[in-house]
């Protein structure tokens, strides 16, 4: 899978480089044998975006990091590239995605984070409740009286913005929602977000890859 997820970020128009960012050693061997870029990390991070923040360190050169999960067999390289235009805005600071809610089965799924957003597609808010609430609408109407979005787990930091992210203490509405980015937006940083029309496929457990294997068959 980790080599999966690489060979599909190498098709994106967007990365000078790409690498993986690992503390694990089995992971370390893995990328090496296929030829991959492979830095090690340490093993006390408490998130995937402190280990991305230390593997940034050997990137002196670079000005923006895109963090994309190793278990995201299907990330599209057309969604990478899609983030990296985020950062054409000078203000951007951190980029992340978006995609319409089409079924009701995500709406209320509280593993799958919502998010409202501005104008100018900036994010408002993160939860895993579903927000926004509407007044005096039936649930079963939700989605024809609104636009409502979930979050697509993929990030891009300017590096100086990462390097502070990295800093920040653990916020009240992080640990009530457990949504890291949340921590961010307590701080005052905005998060900038863009629409994809991909769905994202994270395998999170065993089972996860049976699932796709049997209903994404066709994304093989």
């Amino acid at each position: 899978m980790v080599q999966r997820v690489y060979e599909r970020t190498l098709l994106s128009k967007s990365l000078s480089s790409v690498v993986v960012a690992t503390d694990d050693n089995r992971i370390v061997e893995h990328v090496k044998a296929f030829g991959g870029n492979v830095v090690i990390t340490s093993s006390n991070h408490q998130s995937g975006t402190d280990r991305c923040a230390e593997a940034a360190t050997h990137f002196s050169d670079a000005e923006t990091i895109i963090n994309i999960q190793g278990d995201e067999p299907f990330i599209q390289p057309e969604q990478i590239d899609l983030l990296a235009a985020c950062f054409e805005k000078k203000e951007t600071e951190i980029a992340t995605l978006i995609k319409r809610i089409s079924d009701y089965t995500d709406l209320f799924n509280s593993n799958t984070p919502k998010v409202t957003i501005d104008k100018n597609f900036r994010a408002l808010y993160f939860s895993r409740s579903t927000i926004p609430f509407q007044r005096d609408v039936p649930e079963s109407e939700l989605l024809n009286k609104h636009d409502y979005f979930k979050h697509i787990g993929i990030y891009g930091f300017r590096k100086k913005t990462l390097e502070k992210l990295t800093l920040l203490p653990v916020s009240r509405l992080e640990q009530a929602e457990a949504l890291e980015q949340l921590r961010w937006m307590e701080n005052g940083y905005k998060i900038q977000t863009a629409e994809t029309i991909h769905q994202s496929y994270g395998v999170d457990q065993p089972d996860d890859i049976i699932k796709i294997l049997k209903e994404f068959k066709h994304l093989l």
